[in-house]
């Protein structure tokens, strides 16, 4: 996989201290970011990731095996070894619109796009229609953390706490139930990444947010997590350790189509388990959660 000497355009992304680093060599080929993304554009950095960004025709392009379908708008191949992502323009039949290929390990990569669906001079982000996403899931599932679907809260005294749901559960609620608490950072009201750094879990805030459009990029060491659930009062309940690796896992973005991503994240959730206390949080939408979460004594 060729990195360019020199480009016309460069760009550092930082999301959960991975650096990733895109470039173009085209003068056509502006570079750019959307949404809250734009929060998370540093001035330079040595990066994690590399990719490189060009124009290419891809009407004739050969995939290799098929491993993946998302039943939506992007397929992932194997093509002699590479991680091919190959994504279908929305109501348009199975015209391809962009390819990203990456290396093994995810450290390189080039994202090749189709001129025609593209504005003219019009700033384009390569990393778009959830291929950042892709790229980050797959670069943590290579023994380095988890995505899951979270809201993620540091309080007034530093202690920071993962509300993990699926969608309808209330994550967004919390995080507007908090959002007035001085003292408090919301990290996401929708997808927080956790590493594990030292002796230390953390918890990182991501791009990828919900309806509330909480996205922070900065990181806290993780205190307690809690799965939400609505319930007729607000009560909290401890979990064992087997029931909580269950629960994250059906909370996460695991690459499932990978048997040693899965082996990885397995093994990832229980040292997360083990570091910190995890509770059933049954709750109503009102303030009266925030005040029972705080009102619990950190040790």
């Amino acid at each position: 996989m060729r990195i360019p000497s020199n480009c016309f355009e460069k760009m550092f992304l930082r999301i959960a201290d991975i650096t990733i680093t895109i470039t173009s060599e085209d003068p056509e080929l502006k570079l750019g970011v959307e949404g809250a993304v734009k929060k998370f554009v540093i001035g330079g950095a040595s990066p994690d990731v590399r990719i490189r960004t060009a124009w290419r025709e891809l009407s004739e392009e050969t995939y290799g095996e098929k491993i993946f379908d998302s039943a939506t708008f992007w397929q992932l191949y194997d093509l002699n070894g590479s991680n091919l992502f190959r994504f279908i323009f929305p109501g348009r039949g199975s015209l391809t619109y962009k390819v990203a290929s990456f290396s093994p390990d995810f450290s390189l990569g080039e994202v090749y796009l189709q001129r025609l669906f593209f504005k003219p001079e019009t700033p384009i982000a390569p990393l778009d229609s959830s291929l950042d996403q892709l790229l980050v899931t797959n670069w943590l599932a290579k023994g380095r953390g988890a995505l899951v679907h979270a809201c993620g809260v540091t309080d007034f005294l530093g202690n920071t706490h993962l509300f993990c749901g699926q969608s309808g559960a209330g994550k967004t609620t919390i995080a507007k139930l908090w959002e007035e608490e001085p003292g408090v950072t919301i990290l996401s009201d929708d997808r927080i990444i956790l590493r594990k750094l030292g002796e230390k879990i953390w918890m990182y805030g991501t791009p990828w947010h919900g309806e509330g459009r909480f996205a922070s990029p900065t990181r806290a060491p993780l205190t307690r997590i809690y799965f939400l659930r609505h319930g007729q009062k607000n009560e909290m309940t401890p979990l064992s350790t087997s029931d909580v690796i269950g629960r994250l896992i059906a909370s996460s973005f695991i690459p499932f189509y990978r048997p040693e991503a899965i082996d990885f994240t397995l093994g990832f959730f229980e040292e997360v388990v083990k570091s910190v206390p995890c509770y059933e949080l049954k709750f109503l939408p009102d303030k009266r959660i925030v005040e029972l979460v705080q009102e619990e004594r950190f040790t």
